[in-house]
């Protein structure tokens, strides 16, 4: 009896009719499917792994995962609406700013007043810590600024903008693309402070340009003090001409008119300097001992240019460094303060002479600064304000006399 086989395959489902070697090729070509484009037409990537639950036993835990830069922004973002404060890193650019410029940098329509209030309160901080408007900014400091009270800006008419620009066009001693000096007159604010609405830093709104950068003041004259005052035009000629101001690369000239003639006819004044409350509530500065609280070293060199009698006398004067009234304290110290001081004259029983102001007799007469990107000198002189010039007129004093403090140390 012969016993007949099925054929091979009978009786198994058509999709288990596949042999070894078809199956090992479809493996292949859907493993070449899904390393290519897919079905779709969109190319797939590998299958990532998914994430594990939590580190297993003997298994190391690795550091966080620092948060993305958006997201720090963002959360910055959220905190300044929900509280009004910010805080600010301090750029490259802004390198060793003062601190009070820095805000009024940042912030153009915050007030002048509310910048030294804000910091003299200590809710400004820095890295955490309290600071001083004069104090130096580095590069990368953290600034917490509380929430500002910025004045309402107005929108200034075209015939103000013309007579401001045409007002400084008319006082200027040198400018150039970068640099802008000055000759300010008395009576004139460099900044804007208590009930001061008119000031230098307001007038050169004026001058701001299409990406809307206004130039900025770079040193400071008192109100009184008529004379060379520099002006930086762009935030990399502020940096530069701030940094020569420190070194003392900047060399300065000033002339006054003194009460009484020096028995030395060129000598220093090295002291140390410091401010003080008075009781009706405004302040001045004083010259103090080393290692007074707020105390600066300051250090001038004056020299006698020519005299009246031993009535007054017109001296030269060299500051090497910047303190604040530095002029003002040294000649009163020497006991030959300048006429026409209101804060610092204290020589009793003496009578101005008839026909002289009673104003301050004080002139930032000449500056020698580096040029920010060529380094070479530029040498400004400044006139006589007129109630100056009426003095020297009076007293038959020569301005072209030679000056003697240019042959001053600097430093």
């Amino acid at each position: 009896m012969s016993v007949t086989r099925p054929p091979r395959g009978a009786g198994r489902p058509t999709s288990s009719r596949k042999t070894a070697r078809q199956r090992i090729r479809s493996a292949a070509a859907e493993a070449k499917l899904s390393d290519g484009k897919a079905a779709d037409g969109k190319r797939e990537g590998r299958p990532r792994a998914k994430p594990s639950a939590g580190p297993g036993i003997g298994q190391a835990k690795g550091p966080p995962r620092p948060p993305s830069q958006k997201r720090v922004q963002k959360d910055a973002t959220t905190q300044t609406l929900a509280t009004g404060i910010q805080t600010l890193v301090v750029t490259q650019d802004e390198a060793d700013m003062r601190v009070d410029r820095f805000l009024t940098a940042r912030f153009p329509r915050l007030a002048f007043s509310h910048v030294q209030r804000i910091v003299r309160t200590g809710q400004l901080r820095v890295d955490g810590k309290r600071v001083k408007p004069n104090d130096r900014l580095p590069v990368g400091a953290s600034v917490r600024v509380p929430p500002l009270e910025l004045d309402v800006e107005r929108p200034r008419s075209s015939a103000r903008n013309e007579g401001d620009l045409e007002f400084l066009k008319s006082i200027t001693l040198y400018e150039d693309k970068d640099v802008l000096v000055l000759d300010k007159p008395a009576g004139l604010a460099s900044q804007g402070g208590s009930g001061t609405t008119r000031h230098v830093d307001g007038l050169l709104e004026a001058m701001r340009d299409e990406k809307g950068e206004k130039p900025r003041l770079v040193h400071r004259l008192d109100k009184e003090t008529a004379g060379c005052l520099v002006v930086a035009k762009s935030r990399f000629a502020a940096s530069v001409l701030s940094k020569s101001f420190r070194s003392r690369a900047t060399r300065k000239v000033y002339w006054a008119i003194v009460a009484g003639v020096p028995r030395t006819r060129q000598g220093r004044v090295s002291s140390y300097i410091a401010k003080e409350m008075l009781p009706d509530g405004d302040s001045r500065m004083r010259v103090a001992k080393h290692g007074d609280e707020g105390a600066e070293h300051a250090l001038t060199y004056y020299a006698v240019v020519e005299q009246s009698a031993q009535k007054l006398a017109w001296l030269s004067l060299k500051p090497v460094t910047g303190r604040t009234h530095q002029l003002r304290v040294h000649t009163a110290h020497i006991g030959h303060p300048i006429i026409g001081d209101a804060k610092y004259f204290n020589v009793e029983n003496w009578e101005l002479p008839g026909g002289i102001q009673n104003r301050l007799h004080l002139l930032a007469r000449r500056i020698v600064v580096p040029h920010p990107r060529t380094g070479k000198p530029i040498d400004v002189t400044a006139p006589l304000p007129p109630h100056m010039r009426q003095t020297f007129n009076l007293l038959g004093l020569d301005t072209d006399a030679y000056d003697p403090i240019v042959e001053a140390p600097e430093e």
